[in-house]
C-alpha cells in the first residue's frame, strides 16, 4: 500500500521552527467531529478535540466528565493486590508499626503521604522514609531496611519504588518485616521476595493500568484495603476521594499519559486541591503565589517544582512531611523553606544549562548530531541533572542525559526522551550489557549510574540502539493542529469549553489551533527568562493578547520579531489569562509561518 501524502495545514510545509504543520484529523475524524457537534451541543471546535482523540459520538458525553466510578476498574484485576490489600489491612487490624520507604520526587513524596494519611486515620504508628539523592540513590537500600525493622517496623510498604530491589527486601526480611511494593516502574531482573508487589508494569499483570503513578497505585491498593476492612466488619476507612488532590498532584508532576483513569484522577483531584483542605497544598500554592483556581499547570510547574527542591538539594523528606500535616503553621514553615531552596535551585540550574548547551550545542555543530546527547560534567549537582535533561530534550529535540560526576568517577545522570523511543528499556539493555552500574525508568524518563570510564562505550550504545529510530522520529515530526480560528472566535468562552475537554498532557495534548493571517501588533521581551509578549489581529479588526515563552532567542523569537505587521500564520494553545481579578483569553505562541 502506497502511504498517503501528509494533510498539511494552511500549506505550510517549513515553519519557524523547520517543520511541518499537518491536519491532526482524517476525513473520517472530521465527520465524527461533525456527529460529535451535533449529537451533544458540543461547539464545533472542541467536538475536532475530542474526536482528534479518538472520542467518539457514544463517550463524548461521559469523557467531558470522566468519574473514578466509570474509570476505575476493580482493583483485584492488578495482579498480587489480593495479597497487599490482606497484609496492610491486616497491619491496621493488629496496630502494627509500619514504615513507609518512598523516593524523593513528588510522585514519591505524593505516594507516602497518601499512605501515611490512610495509616494516621486508624491510629496507627507509621513512618516515612525518604532517602538521600546523592548519600543513597534511588530506592530501597539493605542499610535503611535493617534500620527500619530494628526501629520496629514489621511491615514496611515501599511505594514509587521496590520492583528493582531484590537485595534490599531480602535484607528486611531477614531483619523479620514483611514488605508490601507498590510500585510502577518497569521490571529489570526478578521479582523481589516480597509479600506482594503490585505493579501495573509486571510482565504477569493483565490490569492494562501500567500508564498509572506510583500515587495511583498506591489509591487502588488503598480502595482494596478499604473493602477488606469493610468485609471483615473493621474500622471505618476514611474518604478516599478527598485524598485525590494527591493523586492529582503526583499524576501531572510524574509525566504519565492522561489517559483512562489517569484523567478522572486529575480532574476529581483538581477540585479537591481547589477546596485547600490539604494544608500542603494550601501553602504551597500560597509560596507559589497563585491567584487563580487550580490547574494541571500549577501541579507540575509551580507546586511540583517545590516540592522537588527538597529533594534535588535539600532535605529529601521535606516534600512527604508537608504533605502529612494537618497543622497549617508548620506547614507554612516547610513550605517557606521549600520555597526557598525552589529559587537556589533555578540560580544553580541557571548556570548549569548554559554550560549543558554549549556542550550541546557543540555536539550538533555542522551536522546532525548524536541521537542521543549524552552531557556531563564534574561541577553539575546531581540533583540537578534530570532538569537539565528535560531542558536538553527539547533543546535538541532528541532523547538526552546529563550525568554528574563525581571525584571518584562515578556519575550519577538523568535521561528525558521524545514521544516514540523508550528510553527505559534502552537504559535496561545497558545494564544487562554491563555499560551500567546501575540505571532503571520508564519510556520517558530514566536514571543511570556509570564508571567515567565506559562514558565512550555508552554512548557508542545508544547510537547503535537508538540512531535509526529516534532519526526516523524527528524526521517525521510535524504540528498537529485541530482546528483553526481568528483573533476574534478565540475568546474566553471557547477557552473554558476547551478546558472541560481537558486535562491535557502525554497521551491527551493540549489542543493546537492555528490562527490563519494574522498580523502582529506588538511584539516584546518581558521577565526574565526571554518570554515574548505578542499582540494580535486579525484581518477582521479581532485582537488577542499572546505569549511565546523562552523564544526570545530561539528562531521563533527571530521570526516573530522580524515580522511585524505582515500577514503570518500562528498556531498556539489557548487558555485562560487570570489578572488582577479578571480573566480573558489568551494564546500561547508555539509556532509560526509566513501566509503564502
Amino acid at each position: 500500500m502506497v502511504p498517503q501524502s501528509p494533510r498539511l495545514f494552511l500549506g505550510v510545509r517549513s515553519s519557524a521552527t523547520g517543520i511541518a504543520w499537518e491536519h491532526r484529523l482524517s476525513e473520517r475524524q472530521e465527520n465524527i467531529a461533525l456527529a460529535i457537534a451535533q449529537g451533544h451541543g458540543i461547539s464545533d471546535i472542541v467536538a475536532r478535540v475530542l474526536a482528534g482523540r479518538n472520542v467518539g459520538p457514544d463517550t463524548a458525553e461521559r469523557f467531558m466528565d470522566p468519574t473514578i466510578r466509570d474509570l476505575m476498574p476493580d482493583p483485584l484485576t492488578v495482579t498480587d493486590m489480593d495479597r497487599a490489600g490482606e497484609r496492610i489491612a491486616q497491619a491496621i487490624r493488629r496496630r502494627e508499626r509500619v514504615a513507609i520507604f518512598g523516593d524523593y520526587d513528588v510522585d514519591g513524596a505524593c505516594s507516602a503521604a497518601l499512605m501515611k494519611r490512610y495509616l494516621d486515620h486508624f491510629g496507627i504508628q507509621s513512618e516515612i522514609y525518604i532517602p538521600d539523592r546523592i548519600f543513597e540513590g534511588y530506592g530501597p537500600n539493605p542499610e535503611a531496611m535493617r534500620e527500619l525493622a530494628a526501629r520496629g517496623a514489621s511491615l514496611i510498604v515501599t511505594v514509587d519504588c521496590g520492583t528493582n530491589s531484590a537485595p534490599s527486601i531480602e535484607a528486611a526480611t531477614a531483619a523479620g518485616a514483611d514488605v508490601v511494593v507498590l510500585d510502577h516502574h518497569q521490571v529489570g531482573g526478578p521479582l523481589p521476595p516480597a509479600r506482594a508487589v503490585v505493579n501495573p508494569n509486571r510482565e504477569d499483570d493483565l490490569s492494562g493500568l501500567g500508564y498509572l503513578c506510583a500515587a495511583g497505585v498506591v489509591f487502588m491498593t488503598l480502595v482494596q484495603v478499604s473493602r477488606v476492612l469493610r468485609q471483615a466488619g473493621g474500622p471505618q476507612p476514611p474518604d478516599l476521594l478527598a485524598m485525590l488532590d494527591l493523586v492529582a498532584l503526583a499524576t501531572v508532576c510524574d509525566v504519565v499519559p492522561l489517559v483512562g483513569l489517569n484523567r478522572a484522577f486529575v480532574v476529581k483531584g483538581l477540585l479537591a486541591a481547589r477546596r485547600m483542605t490539604n494544608p500542603g497544598v494550601a501553602t504551597l500554592a500560597r509560596a507559589s503565589r497563585i491567584g487563580e483556581p487550580l490547574n494541571p499547570y500549577h501541579f507540575g510547574f509551580m507546586i511540583g517544582p517545590r516540592i522537588n527542591a527538597g529533594g534535588r538539594i535539600g532535605d529529601a523528606a521535606l516534600g512527604s512531611r508537608l504533605l502529612t500535616l494537618d497543622d497549617p503553621v508548620e506547614a507554612a514553615k516547610i513550605a517557606e523553606t521549600l520555597d526557598r531552596l525552589n529559587s537556589e535551585r533555578q540560580a544553580m540550574e541557571q548556570v548549569m544549562l548554559a554550560e549543558a548547551k554549549a556542550e550541546a550545542d557543540a555536539e550538533l555543530l555542522g551536522g546532525q548530531g548524536p541521537a542521543v546527547l549524552v552531557t556531563a560534567n564534574d561541577g553539575w549537582h546531581p540533583g540537578i541533572v534530570g532538569l537539565l535533561a528535560s531542558r536538553l530534550k527539547d533543546h535538541t529535540r532528541r532523547p538526552a542525559f546529563a550525568i554528574s560526576f563525581n571525584s571518584t568517577g562515578i556519575g550519577s545522570g538523568s535521561g528525558r526522551s521524545i514521544v516514540g523511543f523508550d528510553l527505559g528499556r534502552m537504559v535496561r539493555e545497558a545494564v544487562d550489557r554491563g555499560l551500567l552500574i546501575k540505571g532503571g525508568g520508564h519510556a520517558m524518563a530514566a536514571g543511570i549510574t556509570v564508571e567515567r570510564s565506559r562514558l565512550g562505550e555508552l554512548r557508542a550504545f545508544f547510537e547503535e540502539h537508538a540512531g535509526e529510530t529516534v532519526f526516523e522520529l524527528r524526521n517525521a515530526e510535524s504540528l498537529k493542529i485541530d482546528a483553526a480560528v481568528s483573533a476574534d472566535g478565540a475568546t474566553l468562552s471557547l477557552a473554558e469549553e476547551l478546558e472541560r475537554a481537558g486535562p491535557f498532557g502525554p497521551g491527551h495534548p493540549q489542543p493546537m489551533l492555528a490562527l490563519p493571517r494574522h498580523r502582529i501588533v506588538n511584539v516584546r521581551e518581558v521577565g526574565n527568562g526571554g518570554h515574548l509578549r505578542v499582540e494580535l489581529r486579525s484581518e477582521a479588526g479581532g485582537r488577542i493578547p499572546a505569549m511565546a515563552f523562552r523564544a526570545a532567542e530561539s528562531d521563533l523569537g527571530a521570526f516573530l520579531m522580524s515580522s511585524r505587521d505582515i500577514p503570518v500564520h500562528i498556531a498556539g494553545t489557548l487558555s485562560i489569562n487570570y489578572w488582577n481579578g479578571s480573566s480573558g483569553a489568551q494564546l500561547r505562541i508555539v509556532d509560526a509561518a509566513l501566509a503564502e
